[in-house]
């Protein structure tokens, strides 16, 4: 394979796992601010679901050599941050803090 079909193939794996990943983020926050609350079991098996299934994502692209561990990684990492940041803007903070 040429350098250049090597990059494309990475960037594009990059986009997908990213395009995976703001669809996750979507989906919780249309739950946090219609369907559930953060507690909910339903709430955290959409959640657990979902970033199971993009880690094996990111976990195949790794493996087959699209993306490397550390950019998979990253991915989790702003996920995880944009949902922490999506739980505290939505729900109100508790009585007392």
């Amino acid at each position: 394979m040429t350098t250049k079909a090597q990059t494309d193939l990475h960037l594009r794996a990059l986009a997908l796992l990213r395009e995976d990943a703001e669809k996750i983020a979507q989906l919780i926050a249309v739950q946090l601010q219609n369907l559930t609350l953060p507690k909910c079991p339903l709430y955290e098996e959409v959640l657990d679901t979902q970033m199971f299934g993009l880690s094996r994502e990111i976990d195949f692209a790794v493996r087959a050599g699209l993306i490397t561990r550390d950019q998979g990684q990253q991915i989790i990492h702003d996920l995880e941050r944009k949902l922490a940041d999506l739980y505290t803007r939505i729900l109100p903070p508790a009585e007392g803090e």
